[in-house]
């Protein structure tokens, strides 16, 4: 018999609000990714923030698969009595976003992609990520979290990272630290990028309104999200300047600010900008 996923939320804002803001963080994070976001985004909207499985405190299966996930996705929002939401993922969060939007497409009515891609193409590439995802997964079982988050810290992905303030560095280690060896390897060998299907040929079909948010440091992101905005028939790609991977954190004013224009319709933000 088939565990789905049970998530740990936490939400904000009035559940009779007329829309609901799902949120879904990136690999090594969890719900405390969005709090600084929260009292904004929850002003007019019913805001839930997931613990991803494999991380905080949401457990995983190991026979979990991508599609299992967007099913746990869809039966949650059934107990929560919520027809369909406005869905924001950010990386891994973003690519599992996707997934869910083009398993669930009457599910969402609009959604905010950061830093996310439709996976790999080939069964080639997918089959290389998925020896190197395993490859990270030995070694957190090996090292442990903190040796793991030493090492994932200094990827290159991460490198504009190191000109934030020392403070706010301290919070994302913090989030990192604070994961589960077991959860981590099993996020990279159920849900990483190799595991996922390739979701490039069913952008065009995907007719829902999306923003897609990049930085302009990360150029393997930015070149990524230039072609999904050119293959989904209701995209909108935002480039933020001076900005790499993470932009809600490198640039966190002018992410909350097209959250609140474009996401939540925010009309304070369309008038200051017209």
């Amino acid at each position: 018999m088939l565990v789905m996923p049970k998530f740990h939320y936490i939400e904000s804002g009035s559940a009779n609000a007329s829309d609901t803001l799902l949120l879904f963080h990136g690999f090594t994070g969890t719900h405390q990714t969005w709090l600084s976001f929260l009292e904004s985004w929850s002003e007019k909207h019913h805001v839930i923030a997931v613990d991803m499985p494999g991380h905080g405190q949401t457990a995983i299966q190991d026979d979990l698969t991508m599609d299992r996930f967007t099913d746990a996705v869809a039966d949650f929002l059934d107990q929560q009595n919520i027809a369909d939401v406005k869905l924001l993922g950010y990386s891994m969060g973003g690519r599992a976003a996707l997934a869910f939007a083009c398993r669930y497409p009457d599910r969402i009515s609009e959604m905010l992609l950061e830093s996310a891609s439709p996976g790999l193409r080939s069964e080639e590439e997918r089959l290389a990520r998925q020896m190197q995802d395993e490859r990270l997964a030995r070694r957190l079982e090996t090292d442990g979290v903190v040796q793991f988050i030493d090492f994932w810290e200094s990827i290159p992905l991460f490198d504009t990272q190191k000109n934030l303030p020392e403070f706010i560095q301290q919070i994302i280690r913090e989030e990192r630290l604070s994961q589960q060896v077991n959860g981590l390897a099993s996020s990279l060998r159920t849900m990483g990028t190799g595991k996922q299907d390739s979701y490039w040929d069913k952008l065009s079909y995907l007719d829902k309104p999306v923003i897609l948010v990049a930085g302009s440091m990360d150029h393997k992101f930015v070149g990524i999200n230039q072609e999904m905005e050119k293959r989904l028939p209701a995209a909108e790609l935002h480039i933020v300047a001076t900005a790499g991977h993470c932009v809600h954190v490198e640039q966190p004013r002018i992410f909350d600010k097209i959250v609140r224009r474009y996401l939540l319709h925010n009309e304070a933000d369309i008038l200051e900008e017209s």
